[in-house]
């Protein structure tokens, strides 16, 4: 699917699709709307999400109330697909325990009909269904597609995409966490909640309570820290009065004037609520990472990692670990996989002649996003399908994705057993499990936006980080500064 048949195709559960419990709809009016604002954005692709949006959200009246659904029909297609993408991350997360899957999650929030029209009152609060008069009526059914696009902010401060606003409020989807609560997979503690605390959050806090906030974390964390592992540190525990009397000394220190543990306790408590109730997309922290095409943006790699469960330091340790590691195995994939295919042409029958040609081609396809058509004459080639067969651009990619995927699945096993997560001989569902999380998390990181790039033809922006770490490379090697 490409990224403007999103605005016309609805993601619907449909059980009877073998295996994967859902299928795509291709919704025509969506598809006629589309077509129209992007008619009237003069063709430009990049505006259309925003005039969408500021068609559906609009705050005045006296708006055709038919154009506003079909606006938002467009959106509620849109945002169907990174709700499904939510559902299987989180699948992902827990795969290991195989008590669930995405498919029984996919109830909870893909509920939307793409066929109902729905608008907004001018305060965007309420959902209303037009009649077949195209007048607003009530309902007491709401679609989360549409609750999704009622609470987006487009031109708050933070950098969020629709589509990370979208997993992050499916995660936070009340009746998805209450099931995932049956399987053991409770929302944050207080006391977790403060622990866990980031720069950016504590940002938003006063100067009082973000003092109170490191000082906790001064004594509470390290606490955590010297507890040994055999105990089982578990969820985080409320605060002893020992540590609370810690905390008074060093709050005395820094002047804050709280007299009592319990007047500290009652404090943290409060503190912890706050910043629950902080929006998200407030945050001054972005929390995406802009790559590929214009408009397209992929989740910060903290947000694909964290867990429902609460998370303790040696684990948050060991996903920054992850996240190097995955870095250092695809440069290496790359350099691995270049250098066996310039080998692989050198060797070829019919195409050692084009050997040479090979760097320069693909610089010319991911450093100056020239198409096949345009690199073949360029470079004494006969057509566009030749250009194709020895550049072979899937094949690269799907070597170094293999290639990247098992380099950073051995460094993580060899993590796990120097950590005493794992000892060997390891059994195959556990290698099973811990395989797919690695395939998981490099295809959101790397692969997916890669492979997306490759199929997009002449409008194709070659920004991703598998793009990046190719010309990084790729120039490395023009300019004679690698080890060949």
């Amino acid at each position: 699917m490409n990224a403007a048949s999103r605005y016309w195709n609805i993601c619907r559960v449909n059980p009877a699709v073998e295996r994967k419990g859902y299928e795509f709809r291709w919704v025509p009016i969506a598809q006629a709307a589309f077509e129209q604002v992007l008619e009237a954005s003069k063709g430009q692709s990049d505006r259309v999400q925003s005039d969408l949006l500021s068609r559906f959200q609009v705050e005045e009246s006296s708006v055709d109330l038919a154009d506003q659904a079909q606006a938002g029909l467009c959106l509620r297609c849109y945002v169907s697909e990174p709700i499904l993408r939510a559902c299987q991350r989180i699948d992902h997360l827990f795969s290991s325990r195989q008590s669930f899957t995405y498919r029984d999650l996919l109830p909870f929030v893909l509920n939307d009909d793409g066929e109902t029209l729905v608008v907004l009152d001018s305060d965007c609060k309420t959902q209303s269904i037009l009649d077949h008069n195209q007048q607003p009526q009530p309902t007491a059914y709401k679609f989360f597609t549409v609750e999704i696009l009622r609470s987006f902010r487009a031109n708050s401060q933070s950098s969020m995409s629709l589509d990370n606003w979208t997993y992050l409020q499916t995660r936070q989807h009340p009746e998805l966490k209450a099931f995932l609560s049956e399987f053991g997979f409770q929302n944050l503690s207080d006391w977790a909640c403060l622990n866990q605390a980031r720069p950016a959050q504590l940002a938003c806090l006063t100067e009082s309570d973000r003092r109170i906030v490191e000082s906790f974390h001064a004594v509470y964390r390290r606490d955590r820290r010297m507890q040994p592992r055999q105990t089982g540190r578990g969820k985080c525990p409320e605060p002893s009065l020992a540590q609370l009397q810690e905390m008074l000394a060093e709050l005395q220190q820094r002047k804050i004037t709280i007299t009592t543990p319990a007047e500290l306790l009652k404090t943290l408590k409060q503190i912890a609520q706050s910043l629950r109730q902080l929006d998200v997309w407030s945050s001054r922290e972005p929390l995406e990472i802009q790559v590929g095409e214009e408009g397209q943006s992929i989740e910060r790699p903290d947000l694909i990692q964290d867990s429902i469960s609460e998370l303790d330091l040696d684990q948050q340790e060991f996903l920054e670990f992850f996240h190097q590691q995955l870095e250092q195995s695809l440069t290496q994939a790359i350099e691995q996989e270049i250098q066996k295919a310039v080998t692989r042409l050198q060797q070829s029958k019919r195409y050692h002649a084009f050997a040479a040609q090979f760097i320069p081609g693909l610089m010319l396809y991911y450093e100056q996003g020239i198409s096949l058509k345009e690199i073949a004459p360029a470079l004494g080639m006969t057509s566009k399908d030749q250009a194709g067969r020895i550049l072979n651009l899937g094949a690269l990619l799907s070597t170094i994705r293999i290639h990247t995927v098992q380099q950073l699945l051995d460094r993580v096993l060899a993590k796990a057993q120097q950590k005493g997560l794992a000892q060997p001989p390891l059994q195959p569902d556990y290698l099973q499990a811990i395989l797919e999380q690695v395939e998981a998390f490099a295809d959101a990181e790397v692969f997916r936006a890669a492979a997306a790039e490759i199929r997009a033809g002449n409008s194709r922006s070659m920004d991703s980080v598998y793009a990046q770490q190719l010309c990084r490379y790729l120039r490395l090697l023009n300019n004679g500064t690698t080890d060949q």
